[in-house]
């Protein structure tokens, strides 16, 4: 005898009506959960005792802040420091550490505590965060998006966060005591930096920000190992910690992610030295090794991590210029990091080689890359374009007033979840946070994760037309 609907448990509807959703479309199902946690984070943040005054904060404060924490951006309306209440700065970590763990995997985790297992739609889901690519018709065939390896990256997604953030916190605590803080101060700043530089975050509580540790290699060093660990991605590290030793067995994704990201890191470290070496109210004028050390560091956060020794808005223009190219790649798929991702810079650069040397197939570490990956590069990189731009011109159209260096720079900066700043986001109006808030939402989410929401099906075409070629170039 079958029970009828209406006198079935809550919790057994609700179990049935949420696992139903997850297997329609398991893209529009994470942008549901995504928006979600940000209403929720944004109803909580509008609380009274969020707050250090005890005052109702502005809801576009809220939305922007709970945005910007769960799309673990970093940019700020308001002084983190002062502003929130001890309660509210923990909501706001916790709410990076759930954007943290990414919108896909998320989802899956949420589908398995309500439905209490993974169904095969929902390790779909999983898998999408594992490659993209698998949310498509087209799907990946990757060996890391296998599906049998799916519960064993959830697992990496939990146990890697919280052993990381929890080392680097122990590494940092004595630094931190050293400042004079009580011992129960510090190891809540050592968890607080830990946890905003494994998550690219960039958020900082500390009364003083960064200025006692502008200078200390130790610290800062650790801050970027967090900023590369969490940036380089979920995959990765999996795949790291079942074949360090053995690279002939790394992915080509793997490999493509960490080649790209070195000579990423390298490259920018370099030319801030050239074009900052001599502006001293940035990072030059301390000598050749502070200004090499500074350099990597401004490196590595530009790229997603979002902490800065300086007001970045004293950088040159050149240097500005090269901030938003690193801002724009963002960090490795499945990671904590936004921007189109290394990967995508990696294929467009093969892509072209290949062009360039008249090679019908893309090829990669004796790998070949099919055709489709390329088309999703595009569609990437276009998206991504697309979004910058819009918001830059409703941006200078509310602020007209408003520099386009300036706005420019931190709108990839919410594009990428960079959370850098020229100075620009201070001085936002209600309805410039609103936009900035949905940069930062479609930064996070990832181009191909919308494509994917919005494309419910891939029609199969039964025909081919005549085949003609227009002029490029």
């Amino acid at each position: 005898m079958v029970t009828p609907v209406h006198r079935r448990p809550f919790a057994v509807r609700f179990r049935d009506g949420f696992t139903y959703l997850a297997s329609r479309t398991p893209a529009r199902f994470a942008l549901v959960i995504f928006s979600g946690l940000i209403f929720i984070f944004t109803s909580l943040l509008s609380l009274p005792i969020m707050t250090a005054t005890g005052t109702r904060a502005p809801l576009a404060d809220a939305v922007f802040t709970a945005t910007s924490a769960i799309c673990v951006t970093g940019l700020v309306t308001v002084d983190m420091a002062t502003y929130w209440s001890p309660l509210g700065e923990v909501v706001i970590v916790v709410a990076t550490q759930l954007g943290a763990v990414g919108v896909l995997t998320l989802a899956s985790v949420m589908g398995l505590i309500v439905s209490r297992k993974l169904s095969l739609r929902q390790r779909l889901l999983a898998a999408g965060d594992v490659n993209p690519m698998s949310l498509t018709k087209a799907g990946g065939d990757s060996p890391a998006s296998r599906l049998g390896e799916v519960g064993g990256l959830l697992a990496t997604v939990a146990v890697s966060m919280l052993v990381i953030e929890l080392a680097l916190a122990l590494l940092m605590l004595p630094r931190v005591l050293l400042e004079g803080h009580p011992f129960g101060t510090a190891v809540i700043e050592s968890l607080y930096f830990s946890a905003m530089s494994f998550t690219n975050t960039g958020f900082v509580f500390a009364d003083a920000g960064l200025d006692p540790y502008a200078t200390d290699i130790w610290f800062l060093s650790l801050m970027m190992i967090g900023v590369i660990l969490g940036g380089l991605g979920f995959p990765v590290i999996y795949a790291l910690r079942r074949n360090f030793l053995r690279p002939r067995r790394w992915s080509l994704h793997v490999k493509l992610t960490l080649v790209t990201t070195g000579i990423l890191f390298l490259l920018g470290a370099a030319t801030y030295m050239a074009l900052e070496a001599s502006n001293e109210e940035s990072i030059g004028g301390d000598g050749v090794g502070n200004l090499a050390f500074q350099s990597l560091f401004l490196s590595v956060m530009t790229r997603s991590g979002g902490f800065s020794t300086f007001d970045t808005g004293d950088l040159n223009h050149s240097s500005m210029l090269v901030t938003d190219m690193l801002m724009f790649i963002g960090g490795g798929s499945a990671s904590t990091a936004g921007g189109i991702k290394v990967t995508t810079l990696a294929i467009l650069f093969i892509a072209a080689f290949a062009e360039a040397r008249g090679n019908t197939s893309m090829e990669a570490f004796e790998r070949k890359i099919p055709g489709d990956v390329l088309r999703l590069a595009v569609s990437v990189v276009l998206w991504g374009a697309t979004t910058v731009a819009l918001s830059c011109i409703i941006l200078l159209q509310l602020q007209k007033e408003a520099n386009l260096d300036a706005v420019l720079f931190d709108v990839i900066s919410a594009f990428g979840t960079s959370g850098l700043s020229s100075g620009f986001t201070a001085t936002l109006e209600e309805a410039g946070k609103y936009v900035l808030s949905m940069t930062m939402f479609m930064g996070r989410i990832g181009t191909v994760t919308l494509a994917a929401a919005l494309a419910a099906s891939q029609r199969r075409q039964l025909f081919t037309r005549a085949e003609e070629r227009p002029i490029v170039g």
